[in-house]
């Protein structure tokens, strides 16, 4: 804003006829708002989708019926999908809003997908739960979507690519555990998983549940509503957690911009104020299983037929997109399930899972589903280069982007505007973002077992009483007086005070007098608020420094702990799921069948160990080495008939046989090539283009391609002299 002038007579009048003017449009605005929201409740199926879809399969006609649905995006004019492309299906999270977020705008998680040429589709939900229907039903019916989504494209180069938005990446997870035949990779986004994970002095709504007293008042508020949770509640919960945006800054931003910014304020207060509600039992389950008792992690969630759900069953690629500016979903409740299910790198790999991380530096939680800048950058490279996460080695990847014009080698091997990096991580890694220690486990154990109580002794002793008095009439009238409904209706068509502001508003539009961006009191005005944001802000830090400090000192205490059994001398944190036996078993017969597949293959399976062993001096894979891949396949005669599934399953088994003992592995290729030496040069040429896409090889890599070149017996001079193709030649081949 320019420098404040001395103000003057001349520059109050201005001011105060634009802050009049700005006062009555805003109005207006608030007017539309609540207009906007009446239709869009009135709605059967309202959603905020910017694309056309046609249903393809309504959850309410399943066998066990839930309210949601699937439905096939329709792709817009200009884009051609590719019908050998795995499907993608974005699942909305439900967490007191409405459908559609995730497609919200042309750059969304959607619209990067449909770009890339990918069949689209998206799972939503109606207003109001099926009576009954519980979270599992919910799991079973996601499960049939994506079975009917695999049997529509049979001939798609690989299974479904699944997002999970915030609360629908747990459920994602979920079903993935229970049936992970049905998936490809699987994005999480902003999704919490570790549900007690934090770092002390930050994200505080982790301890909302214990400084509540447990899950009783999620019963009590279910009861209240005749066994309905309004979503409302969790919708305020979010709006709590940043109070000067909530109390000021939404509103004062649209006050100060309202000639340009009520169309942008319009469409995501549709979405914002579009609340849906829950059965008692799916919440309740919510707030017991996960947010209080942090059981998913742990295996100790079990199916009505006794199935643990064990996230370590999950086979395809976890992609986990996670922001340092998430308040909802820190980075250690997105990714310290991790820590929680595995001691090292290597059970990762034992249990044959490919979890790839990113971490954004300050971007909030709905911007990780909703930004426009996230979407042309994080997702869209998800989306391009899904197929490279697929093919990942087990193990642990930090994605890491780099802007494509500062890209030297390869640079006609980038289709966007990044290149992504897949760097192997360890466990310490995740470690130095920070976390608990084991009291901090102790002190959310105490609490789980407090809520326990809490809620047993309201079940016997409130219980009856209240779901006597809430009838379905009153539980109605409650959710309407909500006040997050109120604000709705005060600026509504039922306000006969409201009446007079269209006229109005039409008028100070033809004649609008915006004052002058130098005018003094524009910079006073901007001050103000300034002011206001930064008291409410101090009044956020101090609220919740007491919150945690409360928290602390009560589930921290001795007394309280030993009454509610947790024990204190043991150095294993509360919720660490126990190892199983048979997995160990069945990892050894593993073993052994690998260590007699050495010496079997061929050409390919050559090829696979040696790209391999040379790129594990990188220590990562890069986007332009996958696209020169594409190439290795084509570098034997059958290689171009190789589905992607088996490609990745030959990498794979060629990784593990690596792992297990890399000398014998090395000193077997010889016996898997073809005896015609121009044959092997062809592949050693193959090889070395892959490899050398994203740069020359140089130090322990370049070492590795020469003994490679030994072992190919084209001797170390093919290292030197076979030049690699020229940007033309790689086209067109």
């Amino acid at each position: 804003m320019p420098q404040p002038t001395i103000p003057n007579l001349a520059d109050a009048l201005a001011y105060s006829l634009d802050a009049w003017q700005r006062s009555i449009l805003f109005l207006d605005v608030m007017r539309q708002r609540a207009r906007q929201y009446e239709e869009h409740t009135e709605r059967t199926a309202p959603h905020v989708l910017n694309y056309d879809a046609e249903l393809v399969l309504d959850g309410r006609s399943l066998d066990r019926p839930v309210n949601y649905a699937l439905v096939r995006i329709i792709p817009p004019d200009g884009i051609v999908i590719d019908p050998l492309k795995r499907p993608f299906v974005v699942v909305d999270p439900r967490a007191g809003h409405g459908p559609g977020i995730g497609g919200f705008k042309a750059d969304s998680e959607i619209g990067v997908a449909l770009k890339a040429g990918h069949p689209c589709y998206f799972i939503g939900f109606l207003p109001e739960p099926v009576p009954g229907q519980t979270i599992e039903d919910i799991a079973r019916a996601e499960a049939i979507f994506l079975e009917t989504v695999i049997a529509r494209h049979p001939d798609a180069d690989g299974k479904p690519c699944v997002i999970g938005n915030c609360q629908a990446g747990w459920a994602v997870m979920i079903v993935a555990a229970l049936r992970p035949d049905l998936f490809g990779p699987i994005i999480l986004a902003g999704t919490p998983l570790s549900y007690w994970a934090g770092v002390r002095g930050q994200y505080p709504m982790r301890y909302s549940g214990g400084l509540l007293g447990g899950s009783w008042l999620t019963a009590l508020t279910s009861d209240l509503g005749a066994g309905i949770f309004d979503g409302a509640w969790l919708v305020q919960n979010f709006e709590n957690q940043n109070p000067a945006n909530t109390l000021w800054s939404k509103q004062y931003n649209l006050y100060s911009k309202i000639d340009t910014e009520a169309e942008r304020y319009l469409g995501f207060e549709r979405w914002w104020g579009g609340h849906v509600t829950l059965n008692a039992e799916e919440m309740q389950f919510i707030v017991d299983e996960l947010f209080v008792g942090n059981k998913l992690a742990a295996g100790e969630i079990r199916t009505s037929d006794g199935t643990a759900i064990d996230l370590r069953s999950i086979q395809a690629p976890v992609v986990v997109f996670c922001s340092k500016g998430d308040n909802i979903t820190p980075p250690q409740q997105a990714l310290d399930w991790i820590l929680d299910l595995y001691d090292s790198v290597e059970e990762i790999r034992a249990h044959g899972q490919t979890i790839v991380y990113a971490v954004h530096e300050k971007i909030g939680h709905l911007g990780i589903f909703v930004s426009a800048g996230v979407a042309r950058k994080e997702h869209d490279e998800f989306a391009s280069n899904i197929d490279l996460i697929d093919v990942l080695p087990p193990g642990l990847y930090e994605a890491v982007l780099k802007p494509a014009n500062e890209v030297v080698d390869g640079r006609e091997l980038v289709a966007g505007e990044w290149v992504m990096r897949c760097e192997a991580r360890t466990l310490d890694d995740i470690r130095a973002l920070g976390g608990n220690d084991l009291e901090d486990e102790r002190r959310f154990a105490t609490a789980a077992k407090v809520s326990e109580i809490n809620q047993a002794l309201y079940r016997t002793c409130l219980q009856p009483a209240v779901t006597a008095m809430a009838t379905p009439a009153v539980a109605q009238a409650m959710r309407r007086m909500h006040p997050l409904r109120l604000q709705y209706e005060f600026f509504g068509p039922s306000n006969p005070f409201m009446a007079w502001v269209p006229a109005v508003a039409e008028r100070v539009r033809e004649n609008r007098s915006p004052a002058a961006a130098e005018n003094p009191f524009l910079a006073l005005q901007e001050n103000m608020s300034r002011q206001i944001v930064d008291g409410l802000e101090a009044w956020r830090r101090s609220a919740e420094r007491l919150a945690e400090e409360t928290f602390r000192a009560l589930y921290g205490s001795p007394a309280l702990q030993a009454a509610v059994g947790i024990d204190t001398k043991s150095d294993r944190p509360p919720r660490k799921p126990a190892k199983s036996e048979l997995h160990q078993a069945l990892v050894k017969q593993r073993i052994d069948a690998l260590k007699a597949e050495i010496t079997q293959g061929g050409l390919r399976e050559a090829l696979a160990r040696a790209l391999l062993f040379v790129g594990k001096a990188r220590g990562g894979a890069d986007e332009r080495g996958f696209e020169a891949i594409r190439r290795l396949r084509r570098a034997h005669p059958t290689a171009s008939q190789l589905p992607l599934a088996e490609f990745k399953a030959l990498l794979r088994k060629q990784f593990f046989i690596l792992l297990l003992d890399e000398e014998a592995a090395l000193a077997a290729i010889p016996q898997l090539l073809p005896e015609d030496l121009e044959e092997r040069r062809s592949g050693f040429g193959a090889l070395r283009e892959v490899l050398e896409a994203s740069g020359a090889l140089t130090g322990v890599a370049a070492e590795r391609l020469e003994r490679v070149a030994r072992l190919f017996g084209v001797g170390s001079e093919a290292v030197r002299f076979v030049a690699p193709k020229t940007a033309r030649q790689r086209t067109s081949s």
